[in-house]
C-alpha cells in the first residue's frame, strides 16, 4: 500500500448510520487514519461508485473441516428417529477420513465463501489434533498449522479457538470417533497451546476453547480458563446445545450447564457460550452479569434440530450476542442474524420481537452490530466497527443489485440486514488490502478445483 490509501463509496457505514460524500483513509499498515470530506481528499480516494460500504462481518465460530458434510447428511439414518446425535455420527466418520491436507483444502473453500459474502474475521473452534488412530502428529499442531494456511492464504483474519476435548462424557464409555480430538492432560494442551502462540502467523490470533462441560472435566476446566486469563486469551465453549447435555450435567454435578460454569468462577467478560439454547431465565441473568456473550448459529442449529436460542431472555438479561457458521452447512452471517429475530417469531407468533424503542431500523442496528462489534469483541480483535485506530476491514455492496433495489439511505440497513443477497457483495478488504474485487476472489477457481478433488477422494463422486 502507499503511505496513505483512501476510498469514497457514495455511502459508508460508521457511527451507527450511513453517511454520503465521506472518504476513508488507512495507512500502510491497513489501519483507518481518518474520514475525509475535503474535496481534496475526495480526489486523492479511490472511488467505489454505486456502492455502500461496511464494516466486515465477524463469523465468531467455524468448524472447517465439516464443509465436506454439506448435503451429506440430509436423509434417514435408519436409526429411527433423526437428531443432532445421530448427525454427530456422520461427522466424526468425516472428521476420521481427514488427511492434513484435505483439512487445508477444507478450510479454504469454507474460508473462500465466507470472503464471498462479506466475512472478514473467522473464529475457528477448532479440535481435530491428532492422526486418526489417536497418536498425536510430530508436529502436535499440524492440523491448526493448516487451517491457519488456508486462512493466510484466502486473505481471512483468524482467531483459532484451540479446542480441549478430553472425554466421550461422565460415566461414558471411550468413543473411538473422538480419538483424534483427545488431549487427556491439560498440561499436554496448554503446551500445545503455547507452542502454537509461538509461531502464530501476522494477524492470526488464538484462543482457549474447552469444548463442552460432558468433554472437558471440571478441574481441567479450571485449569484452562485460569491459563487463558493468566494471558489475556478469550474462552469459547459450547453451552446447553442439547437438553442431553442439560441432563448429563445435572447428573454429574447436579447443576445446569451455566449454573456450573457461574458457581465456578468461570463467566467473565471474556468468555463466550456457544449456542445457550437450553437455559433458564437465572442461568441468561448469570451470562448477563458476567458481561459473557452468547454466539447463537441459527442457520446450523435449525440444520441441526438443535432449537431456538433465547435471544430476548439474553437481551433482557444484558448479555450480548454474536453469530457462527458452526457446521457451514450455509454461510451467510447475515442470514444467521436476521434467522435469531425470525425463530422467535415463528415461536412467539409476533413480530419484532427484538427490536428496541420506535426507531425504523433499531432492531437492524442490533442485529448487525451482533454480526460485527459483538463478534469481533468475542473473539478479543480489534475489527468489528470503522473507527480511526481500527483494521481497515470492509465489505462493500452494490446499491442496484435486486436484493437492495430502490432503498434509500435511511432504510438501507433494514435492506441489508433482512434481504441482502450475496450477488450484492462486490468487494472485500482486510487490513485495507482487497481479497475480493467485484466479486471474483483471485483463488476460487483453483480452491474450488482443489476442493472437488478433495471430496471425490473422500467419497468416491464421479
Amino acid at each position: 500500500m502507499a503511505t496513505e490509501t483512501g476510498w469514497l463509496p457514495d455511502l459508508i457505514y460508521t457511527g451507527g448510520a450511513f453517511e454520503s460524500g465521506l472518504a476513508m483513509f488507512a495507512d500502510a499498515s491497513g489501519r483507518i487514519t481518518r474520514f475525509s470530506r475535503a474535496p481534496a481528499d475526495a480526489l486523492q480516494a479511490q472511488r467505489l461508485p454505486n456502492r455502500a460500504l461496511l464494516p466486515g462481518l465477524v463469523n465468531v465460530h467455524s468448524h472447517a473441516f465439516q464443509r465436506v458434510i454439506r448435503g451429506r447428511t440430509e436423509y434417514p439414518s435408519g436409526a429411527g428417529r433423526d437428531t443432532f446425535w445421530t448427525w454427530r455420527e456422520s461427522m466424526y466418520h468425516a472428521a476420521n477420513l481427514m488427511s492434513p491436507e484435505a483439512m487445508f483444502h477444507a478450510a479454504r473453500m469454507a474460508y473462500l465463501e465466507m470472503l464471498l459474502s462479506g466475512i472478514t474475521t473467522v473464529g475457528e473452534f477448532h479440535y481435530v489434533h491428532h492422526s486418526p488412530a489417536g497418536a498425536p502428529y510430530e508436529d502436535r499442531n499440524l492440523l491448526a498449522g493448516q487451517v491457519l494456511r488456508a486462512a493466510s492464504d484466502t486473505g481471512l483474519r483468524i482467531a483459532l479457538l484451540r479446542t480441549a476435548y478430553v472425554r466421550a462424557g461422565w460415566n461414558k464409555p471411550v468413543d473411538p470417533g473422538q480419538a483424534r480430538f483427545l488431549t487427556p492432560c491439560a498440561e499436554d494442551f496448554i503446551a500445545d497451546t503455547e507452542a502454537l502462540r509461538a509461531v502464530l502467523p501476522p494477524g492470526a490470533s488464538l484462543g482457549v476453547a474447552p469444548h463442552s462441560v460432558r468433554a472437558v472435566p471440571l478441574d481441567y476446566l479450571r485449569e484452562l480458563v485460569n491459563y487463558a486469563r493468566a494471558n489475556r486469551l478469550p474462552v469459547h465453549m459450547h453451552v446447553a446445545e442439547q437438553p442431553a447435555e442439560v441432563e448429563a450435567c445435572l447428573a454429574e454435578y447436579g447443576l445446569r450447564p451455566v449454573d456450573l460454569l457461574h458457581q465456578n468462577g468461570i463467566l467473565d467478560s471474556r468468555f463466550t457460550a456457544i449456542h445457550a439454547i437450553h437455559i433458564t431465565a437465572e442461568e441468561a441473568k448469570y451470562l448477563g452479569d458476567a458481561q459473557a456473550r452468547v454466539c447463537a448459529c441459527p442457520t446450523s442449529e435449525r440444520n441441526l434440530g438443535d432449537g431456538a436460542v433465547p435471544a430476548d431472555r439474553l437481551f433482557e438479561a444484558g448479555a450480548g450476542i454474536c453469530f457462527g457458521s458452526d457446521s457451514n452447512v450455509q454461510i451467510d452471517i447475515l442470514e444467521d442474524a436476521r434467522l435469531l429475530e425470525y425463530h422467535l417469531r415463528m415461536n412467539k407468533l409476533e413480530r419484532v420481537v427484538l427490536g428496541e424503542g420506535t426507531s425504523k431500523d433499531a432492531l437492524a442496528k442490533r442485529l448487525f452490530a451482533g454480526a460485527t462489534e459483538t463478534g469481533a469483541a468475542s473473539l478479543a480483535v480489534p475489527s468489528g466497527s470503522l473507527e480511526v485506530g481500527r483494521p481497515a476491514d470492509f465489505f462493500t455492496v452494490d446499491l442496484d443489485d435486486p436484493s437492495l433495489a430502490g432503498a434509500e439511505s435511511g432504510a438501507l440497513l433494514n435492506h441489508i440486514v433482512f434481504s441482502l443477497e450475496r450477488t450484492a457483495v462486490r468487494d472485500v478488504a482486510v487490513s485495507g488490502e482487497f481479497v475480493v474485487r467485484d466479486g471474483r476472489h483471485p483463488l476460487a477457481g483453483e480452491i474450488t478445483r482443489e476442493f472437488i478433488a478433495v471430496q471425490r477422494k473422500l467419497w468416491g463422486a464421479a
